[in-house]
C-alpha cells in the first residue's frame, strides 16, 4: 500500500513539475515574486524613511505641522484598507497602464511604506538623544544632524525588522494573481487548471515559498551577526 502511494506521489510530481517543462512556470512565478517584493520594499523604505523623519522633526521641534498631518493620515488610511483593495484601486483606477508587475510593486510599496515608517520611527527613537546634542554642539543644523548622524544609526537599528517586512511582502504578493500576474501562487493555480491536480502543485509552491523565506531568514541572521561584530570593535 505504501509503495503504491509513493508511486502515485512520484507520478503526480512528474506530471505537475517535469512534464512539458512545467518547472519553468514555477521559476518564472518565483522570479516575479522576488522582483515585486524587492521593488516594493525599496519603495517602502523611501516612503517610510521620509515619513519617519517628518514625524520625528515635528515631535522634537513642532515644525512641519501640515506635512506631519498628511503623513499621519497616510499611515492611518493605508493601514486601514485591505491590501487586495489597495491593489485593485492602484491597478484599475490610478495606474491604468499595461505594466501589471510595476503597478503591483508600487501598490505593495505604498502599503509597505506605512509600516516601514513605524519601523524607522522606532529606529530613530532608539538612537541616544546625546547623539543629536553632540551634532548640534559641533555646529551642525538639526536637519544635517538627522541626515549625517541619526538616520544612519536608525537605519542600522531597523535592518532586522526590515528583513521581516521583506519576508511579509513575499507572502503578501500571493494575491497578485487576481490581476493576471504570474507569481508562485498563480503558477500553481495554472498548473492545477491544466492537470486537474490540486494537492501537488500547491505543495510545490509551498516548498518554493519556504525556500525563499528560509534563505532570507538566514541572510538576515548573517547581517545581524556582522553588525553585532562591528559594534564590538
Amino acid at each position: 500500500m505504501n509503495t503504491i502511494l509513493l508511486c502515485n506521489i512520484i507520478d503526480d510530481f512528474k506530471t505537475v513539475f517535469l512534464e512539458n517543462n512545467r518547472w519553468m512556470t514555477y521559476l518564472q512565478g518565483m522570479a516575479n515574486t522576488i522582483v515585486m517584493s524587492l521593488l516594493a520594499v525599496c519603495i517602502g523604505i523611501v516612503i517610510g524613511l521620509m515619513i519617519a523623519v517628518v514625524k520625528n522633526i515635528h515631535m522634537n521641534t513642532g515644525k512641519l505641522l501640515i506635512l506631519n498631518k498628511i503623513c499621519s493620515a497616510y499611515v492611518a488610511i493605508i493601514r486601514g484598507i485591505p491590501m487586495m483593495l489597495q491593489l485593485y484601486i492602484m491597478y484599475f483606477v490610478i495606474l491604468t497602464f499595461d505594466a501589471p508587475i510595476v503597478v503591483a510593486s508600487i501598490a505593495f510599496g505604498v502599503n509597505s511604506g506605512a509600516y516601514v515608517a513605524e519601523i524607522f520611527r522606532a529606529g530613530i527613537m532608539s538612537v541616544d538623544k546625546g547623539q543629536m546634542e553632540a551634532g548640534r554642539s559641533l555646529g551642525m543644523s538639526y536637519g544635517k544632524t538627522m541626515a549625517k548622524v541619526i538616520v544612519p544609526q536608525a537605519l542600522r537599528n531597523a535592518i532586522p525588522p526590515l528583513g521581516n517586512e521583506f519576508i511579509a511582502l513575499i507572502k503578501e504578493t500571493a494575491i497578485v494573481g487576481s490581476i493576471g500576474i504570474l507569481d508562485l501562487t498563480k503558477a500553481a493555480n495554472n498548473i492545477t487548471g491544466s492537470t486537474f491536480q490540486f494537492f501537488m502543485p500547491l505543495i510545490i509552491a509551498t516548498v518554493f515559498y519556504l525556500v525563499l523565506v528560509l534563505a532570507l531568514t538566514k541572510l538576515m541572521k548573517f547581517v545581524e551577526r556582522r553588525l553585532s561584530r562591528s559594534d564590538k570593535r
